[in-house]
């Protein structure tokens, strides 16, 4: 199987994701913190989903992510709802040739695939010099209690007519690091037969305290620190952590 089944696999997968909390989240934070322009650059955007989510709430939203793939999806998708958003193929960390945007999103714990501290600050830096003087900036990661107590030595499994998969998650090598090792088998409908795909996908996270350090290096005013989509503070066992933060006005 491709890649680009497996950008369609995904979807499939994560029809159950709570996208429209992410998009409430967002708007009644631009609220709360009086963000007057809608212009929304959503980064790591994968399939899509997301920002034609956001483009249907009236926000002038552009897709950037590093895989093709999933990025021909994400056309396609916008495309045939009628929806103009421009889709880039480029990393999060080095970002170049757009203008600067309102609002940026890392959302859906995509921050959490860069593998070391160096990728986390130039992407912090990269978001700084697209974002306009005010502008916010919204990511979403897991917490390290997840990484190490949720995801670590765990094993999940799902299985359906159409799509089955078998998930085993592995201790890192780095401090709040996991591997995760995934097999999908997926109907064939024509030879009624299942195709495997495996996959490794890697994590890595930090304490709050380290992201609000970097964030303040990189020229940010922190905001709000909030989980799992309510207001309240994070807990011990907050499985996702919000950051949302200011542009300060460069010098």
């Amino acid at each position: 199987m491709s890649y680009e089944q497996f950008a369609y696999l995904y979807d499939e997968l994560m029809q159950d994701a709570p996208y429209e909390e992410w998009v409430n989240f967002v708007k009644e934070k631009s609220q709360k913190y009086q963000v007057d322009g809608k212009d929304l650059l959503d980064l790591a955007c994968g399939t899509g989903e997301l920002s034609v989510r956001f483009a249907k709430e009236g926000f002038s939203v552009s897709g950037v992510d590093l895989s093709a793939d999933m990025l021909a999806v994400a056309q396609a998708k916008a495309q045939e709802q009628g929806l103009p958003i421009p889709f880039f193929e480029q990393d999060m960390a080095s970002l170049e040739g757009h203008e600067e945007f309102d609002i940026i999103g890392i959302f859906c714990d995509s921050l959490n695939y860069l593998k070391s501290d160096a990728d986390v600050i130039q992407t912090f830096a990269s978001v700084y010099n697209h974002l306009k003087d005010e502008g916010i900036f919204f990511f979403d990661v897991h917490s390290t209690y997840k990484i190490s107590e949720v995801f670590t030595k765990q094993t999940f499994a799902d299985a359906e007519d159409q799509i089955s998969y078998i998930w085993n998650s592995f201790p890192g090598e780095l401090p709040n690091s996991v591997e995760h090792e995934l097999s999908f088998f997926v109907l064939d409908e024509q030879t009624e037969k299942y195709d495997r795909f495996d996959e490794l996908h890697y994590q890595r996270t930090y304490p709050i305290q380290q992201y609000s350090d970097w964030l303040d290096d990189a020229g940010f005013e922190l905001l709000e620190v909030c989980a799992d989509f309510e207001t309240k503070e994070p807990q011990p066992n907050s499985e996702r952590i919000f950051f949302i933060a200011r542009k300060k006005p460069s010098l």
